[in-house]
């Protein structure tokens, strides 16, 4: 048995990265297809505005908190998108930004940040078996909701107007899609971090489809190379010493670049 294996918190953390990884490359897939890595990041930090609106209401739940803003946040920036307004990605960056502050004031106030810091890189040594057990409820829940809108949300990206005529529900596909990012975003920011999530998001993709040949392909290398930079970056941050999601990131950006300079070839 190697060495990591003998500690539970490494076991743990093992099962995790093998579904959370996956899990943000499947939907990854899409973000890159339809050019959303404003749209994530965008929810990414605006998860201290959700603990501060709870802070504010008194709630104890974080990650309800975190859930209820960041659907409601999701369904602003998703209307912004759709009225199709000039300079969409700055009119987005505007409110992610505004928000981030307000959350960082609210939170900073009296010296209290410290207790929040940790989500902006993540923990996920930290994470315990029944954690283990929703991220893989999440992870079902992706891969039922993936296995009967993906055909659906392609003929969107490809074109909303000629998939309204075939019957599709343009506006209730991408609302319960930009739902699906908000919830699996918010719940994975403890283990991932708000400063990482985008990054897992965007790379694994990015990275597949400088190589893929068609739809296809491109899922399956996404998942791939997203499954390959978490388990191997969780190994190495162990005998490194380094934090795990900035070590799985370092990994996909490699990937990345590797399959760029292929794909010029």
């Amino acid at each position: 048995m190697p060495d990591f294996l003998k500690y539970d918190f490494m076991k743990n953390a093992l099962l995790a990265v093998m579904i959370v990884t996956p899990m943000l490359g499947i939907l990854g897939t899409m973000v890159v297809h339809k050019k959303m890595a404003y749209f994530s990041d965008a929810l990414g930090h605006s998860a201290l505005t959700g603990i501060a609106v709870g802070v504010v209401f008194g709630l104890s739940n974080v990650n309800l908190s975190m859930v209820l803003f960041g659907v409601v946040f999701a369904l602003l920036l998703n209307q912004i998108k759709i009225k199709n307004l000039q300079s969409v990605d700055t009119l987005i960056s505007v409110f992610a930004s505004a928000s981030l502050a307000a959350g960082l004031a609210i939170l900073s106030k009296g010296g209290n940040f410290a207790q929040y810091s940790a989500l902006l890189v993540g923990d996920v040594l930290s994470i315990s078996k029944s954690e283990i057990i929703i991220l893989f409820l999440m992870f079902l829940l992706v891969v039922a909701y993936w296995s009967f809108a993906l055909n659906r949300l392609v003929a969107i990206s490809v074109h909303p107007t000629l998939a309204k005529a075939g019957n599709i529900k343009v506006r209730l596909y991408e609302d319960v899609f930009a739902v699906l990012i908000a919830v699996i975003v918010m719940l994975s920011i403890r283990w991932v971090g708000i400063l990482l999530i985008n990054a897992l998001f965007i790379l694994p993709a990015a990275a597949a489809k400088n190589i893929s040949r068609n739809m296809q392909e491109y899922h399956v290398y996404t998942i791939l190379i997203s499954f390959f930079s978490g388990v191997v970056g969780l190994v190495a941050s162990y005998y490194t010493d380094v934090a795990t999601g900035p070590m799985i990131v370092l990994y996909a950006a490699v990937i990345y670049a590797a399959t760029y300079l292929y794909g010029k070839e």
